[in-house]
């Protein structure tokens, strides 16, 4: 492959003409002709340093040919050789002339190259194996040259490529077709032509633009002058795979329909005053465009329409949803969009969505029925709005809502709080602002929340959850979003078994993608234990329950880190009137989650006698690190044998019989803990007396 990325149709077109002007032996010619050329000027390529030697037998009907220069140029098409040297028999051809031999460029490998001289016409072949770039020029239209490709490697179209785009690396793919070069020196350099490309490849040197595989046929027109270019591609494109950045395109099997007329004056960036791609009723995108000299987007003009948004994942919005953890995301419904972009900055976006459905794989949402014409302007304010019909936010449905929008100096606001009511309460949204990216800052968004006594019962059932009692409400004043985290001012305040679970310091890492990560503080007040121990069938304890959970984190779903402390309150007990008790069944499963054992001041077999047990405090804690807890309770206990280590009482007895839980495993494995609760909840731990 790489011996076809040096002779192209500069160095066919300029060796043709050297053998042309080099004056052909007559039969009574001396044995052996040298000549030196200091430059053979062409419409295509400039020769330099050009060595010719002939060799004849006189009376025979050929010699041999060898040429050698020194430098081949073809600004034009970008093309430059070095140490050219080309080796053939030269013959007699009727009234012409053919030679047929080997040719390479420096150390590349050799190829065949034949020149024939017939009349007035003038051909050339440039091939190995099955690949043959063909020459043809007509005395009558000495400004003419027609090139014919079969099967050649696209890698000889490279410096071509490079006029335009110099960044372009072409790897791999085939080019079959034909191609008319027009050049002279009072007009532009022109090529036009049909080229049918099959497993097209290319890449920058930094990576950030790839394709692979790719098919198609193209109608060319390029054309060039001193300081200016421009050039037009009509065609298809079929199967393959693009990626632009963050952009993945895969393209379908079934033809692409592209468009694009572009131009460039000296070292200036591209202006593309018309572009277009058709991918039958899934995507069709017609606008203009300009690209600075370093190929950074300007401009952009861009209207587009799909019919059936299904496809765009896969085909063209894998690479965006995938960032975002929404790579699965389906996708139903159709809409039209435009926007405008200049000066680098988008200036004006709308969109037309109609029965718009997007639904995560993972149920984490789903939106049904979005429709509206939601805008975006950079100056001056627009109203719009964007509706759906219902959907659900982690297994907790919402119902249908209207948000009322408008939007002005590049931000996106609610015009109105909007109440929703949600599992018999309502939620309160206010103060929304959207900030789409922006000269290299992400985008951001700002917005209240208010919940009003949302039944923590059907929230419980949504989810799944054990039969949870209570309220959430809470006032959110200020929560953002940006760069992937979701933080917010304020706190939360659930009503729950008869008492308060305060949240603060909550913040979302993630929320839709890789490993979602949560963080708050908890704070518990007045907790009533014989509600929450029903609810876990854990056994019956009564009393009231304070305590605190700091540094919560959940890294996708799952506990990694906390400090947590849980304690019985006596006083709070004694004022609503409820008496400390523990169950046999509470002492037993206390004992099993904590590593710990009881004892009390009868023999134990007399304890079986007893359902209940008097306790004066319950208290337990757990710092998470690393999948390890490191257990506590409510006060030191003495060691359990000689040479042991301290132990902690979890349940400090009183009255008769009096009983103690003493927990002496400090170390706690986080995993087995979770299963014994796990066991507890399931009713898998029996009673023991010991």
């Amino acid at each position: 492959m790489s011996a076809w990325r040096l002779p192209t149709l500069a160095l066919l077109s300029a060796l043709a003409a050297t053998v042309a002007a080099w004056p052909m032996p007559g039969r009574a010619q001396a044995r052996v002709a040298d000549a030196s050329i200091a430059r053979v000027v062409t419409a295509v390529a400039t020769l330099e340093g050009v060595r010719v030697r002939l060799a004849w037998v006189p009376g025979a009907d050929s010699g041999e040919l060898s040429l050698h220069a020194a430098r081949v140029d073809a600004p034009d098409l970008g093309y430059r050789y070095r140490d050219l040297a080309w080796r053939c028999p030269l013959q007699r051809l009727g009234d012409g002339w053919r030679c047929d031999g080997t040719v390479r460029s420096g150390n590349g490998a050799p190829l065949r190259l034949a020149v024939a001289f017939t009349g007035d016409d003038t051909d050339a072949l440039l091939a190995s194996g099955n690949r043959r770039l063909s020459l043809h020029r007509d005395a009558a239209t000495p400004d003419d040259t027609r090139i014919d490709l079969l099967a050649v490697p696209a890698t000889w179209a490279q410096a071509l490529l490079a006029q335009a785009w110099e960044a372009g690396r072409l790897q791999d793919g085939t080019l079959d077709g034909s191609l008319l070069i027009r050049a002279s020196e009072d007009r532009p350099l022109q090529v036009t032509g049909t080229l049918e490309v099959a497993g097209l490849a290319l890449e920058t040197p930094d990576a950030s633009i790839a394709a692979q595989g790719i098919g198609g046929r193209m109608a060319l027109d390029y054309r060039s002058r001193a300081g200016w270019s421009a050039f037009t591609v009509d065609g298809a494109l079929h199967g393959g795979e693009l990626l632009m950045g963050n952009t993945y395109i895969a393209l379908p099997e079934t033809p692409v329909a592209i468009a694009v007329d572009a131009q460039r004056e000296g070292s200036g960036g591209w202006e593309v005053p018309r572009f277009a791609w058709r991918d039958g009723e899934v995507l069709i995108a017609e606008g203009s465009a300009s690209l600075g000299a370093d190929a950074t987007l300007q401009a952009l003009q861009v209207d587009l329409h799909s019919n059936d948004i299904a496809p765009l994942r896969d085909r063209y919005l894998s690479g965006w949803l995938g960032l975002a953890g929404l790579g699965d995301m389906e996708m139903t419904g159709a809409l039209d969009a435009s926007l405008r972009i200049a000066g680098g900055a988008l200036q004006e976006a709308v969109a037309d969505l109609r029965d718009i459905g997007l639904a995560d794989a993972r149920g984490r949402f789903r939106f049904d029925g979005l429709s509206g014409t939601p805008r975006f302007s950079a100056g001056a304010p627009v109203a719009s709005e964007l509706r759906w019909r219902g959907g659900e936010l982690y297994g907790l449905p919402f119902s249908a809502a209207t948000l009322p929008l408008s939007s002005g100096h590049g931000e996106i606001r609610l015009r109105e709080a909007v109440t929703l009511p949600a599992f018999g309460g309502h939620v309160t949204v206010d103060g929304l602002v959207l900030r789409p990216p922006a000269a290299g800052a992400p985008m951001r968004a700002e917005f209240g929340l208010a919940l009003d006594r949302l039944d923590i019962a059907a929230i419980a059932a949504a989810l799944d959850l054990p039969e949870f009692t209570g309220a959430l409400s809470g006032n959110i004043p200020r929560a953002w979003y940006e760069d992937g985290r979701l933080q917010f001012d304020g706190g939360l305040a659930m009503q729950l078994f008869g008492g308060t679970v305060q949240v603060s310091a909550l913040a979302l890492e993630r929320p839709f993608g890789v490993a979602p990560s949560l963080s708050a503080d908890l704070m518990l007040d007045d907790i009533d234990l014989q509600s929450l121990t029903g609810v876990f069938d854990f056994g019956s304890i009564s009393g009231k329950l304070d305590g605190r959970i700091a540094g919560l984190r959940l890294v996708d779903w799952t506990a990694t880190a906390f400090d947590a402390e849980l304690h019985t309150d006596r006083d709070a007990a004694r004022a609503a009137g409820v008496r400390q008790r523990i169950s046999q069944r509470a002492v037993q499963n206390i004992s099993s989650v904590g590593d710990a054992s009881f004892a009390g001041s009868l023999q134990g077999r007399l304890l079986a006698f007893f359902d209940d047990f008097g306790y004066r405090r319950i208290g337990i804690s757990c710092e998470l690190r690393n999948t390890v807890c490191l257990m506590g309770g409510l006060e030191p206990a003495p060691p359990a044998s000689p040479g042991s280590g301290p132990g902690f009482i979890i349940v400090r007895g009183a009255g008769l019989p009096n009983l103690n839980v003493v927990g002496y495993n400090r170390l706690v494995d986080w995993p087995v803990l979770l299963e014994r609760l796990a066991d507890v909840a399931q009713g898998e731990v029996a009673p023991v007396v010991q």
